[in-house]
């Protein structure tokens, strides 16, 4: 099975998009949609004396904004050529592999090298000690004065620690047949798993209705996430630079692991009701009543209300973050398993990006 997909995305687009069914548009735009999760080309397309007006869906604002490129960079009236896979319910709609001025043949909206190597890990980062608080448990966020954020995940896939099957850059097999190996599935979630996958991940939660990410997939996602450490509180604010730019806690004061009366009481969340402690230099988070609304990650692994996750977070030195995570759902597998990568330092700004901004 191969499939299209954007740059390390959040969504895979051959869920929306048939990279079978190609072709080549020549017209004038009459209107740039600069918004997320994908910004849109309005174009007018005549033939004969039909006009149609369609939509070329690209990248988001953030890579496209990496790239150069600017709400300014096409306007109403601009003549363009545009080439790209055409959408699987027969609508006016299609993905934008090249988007070319017709006067000038420059090609525009493309996502750079440079953009593109941002969403990626870095080879060979200096080596540098881990920082500390004052009572000598690392840091998880940035030090006074600094900014940063963790990103450029190792991994982008979910699968069992030990298994290595290949993947487009939003969880797709490359081959159907190693549904299998991925995970301890029980038949139904093997099947559902399997499902999602032959349906091009296009029923993604997360895509079509702007659901959070969850537990999990948030350390997967290409906008990183940001800690930050209120110890007076005794808590941990994770916040996420994609999906829909949320933020959760993980509470450390020892508080019971149970709903909050004035506010999630025990209803199933996203997150779970999350509490962590450090043993050693390790921050162990333990995540229950999680419910069932989101993909845990990317790639659709099925998950029930049952699902239990102890993860692990060891900032192994300044740019580096361990996570490990072990995941018990007697609903879904057959047995405990684990998975992990790494993270790395991203000394910039948290990405500013909202899902719900526009919807294709």
């Amino acid at each position: 099975m191969l499939a299209a997909a954007p740059v390390r995305a959040h969504h895979n687009i051959s869920g929306k998009f048939d990279p079978d069914k190609t072709r080549t548009l020549r017209g004038s735009v009459t209107k740039l949609d600069w918004a997320n999760p994908h910004v849109h080309i309005l174009m007018d397309v005549v033939d004969g004396r039909t006009v149609t007006n369609w939509a070329v869906e690209l990248e988001s604002t953030l890579d496209l904004e990496r790239s150069g490129w600017t709400l300014n960079t096409l306007k109403p009236g601009d003549d363009i050529t545009v080439r790209g896979s055409l959408a699987r319910n027969g609508s006016s709609q299609i993905w934008g592999d090249s988007v070319v001025l017709t006067a000038s043949g420059k090609r525009v909206l493309d996502v750079s090298e440079a953009a593109k190597a941002a969403l990626l890990p870095v080879p060979n980062l200096p080596s540098r000690p881990t920082p500390r608080w004052p009572d000598g448990k690392p840091r998880l966020g940035p030090t006074p004065g600094e900014k940063g954020y963790w990103g450029r995940p190792s991994a982008i896939t979910l699968m069992e620690t030990g298994v290595n099957v290949p993947t487009n850059t939003s969880g797709l097999l490359r081959n159907i047949a190693d549904v299998d190996k991925v995970a301890p599935f029980q038949k139904w979630a093997r099947d559902l798993y399997e499902l999602r996958q032959r349906e091009f991940l296009q029923s993604d939660p997360m895509y079509l209705e702007c659901k959070p990410p969850g537990a999990v997939r948030q350390f997967q996602n290409p906008y990183g996430v940001q800690f930050l450490e209120d110890k007076n509180f005794g808590r941990v604010f994770v916040l996420e630079g994609g999906g829909s730019h949320l933020w959760h806690f993980i509470y450390t004061d020892g508080r019971p692991q149970t709903g909050e009366v004035r506010g999630t009481a025990d209803n199933p969340l996203y997150y779970g009701n999350a509490r962590g402690v450090w043993e050693g230099d390790v921050f162990v988070v333990d995540s229950k009543m999680l419910n069932e609304k989101f993909w845990f990650s990317n790639g659709g692994l099925p998950h029930t209300n049952l699902l239990h996750l102890v993860e692990r977070f060891t900032r192994v030195d300044y740019n580096t973050l361990k996570y490990e995570v072990t995941i018990d759902d007697p609903g879904a597998y057959t047995r405990t398993w684990t998975a992990g990568w790494t993270l790395q330092w991203v000394p910039d700004d948290l990405p500013i990006y909202y899902c719900q901004d526009n919807r294709p």
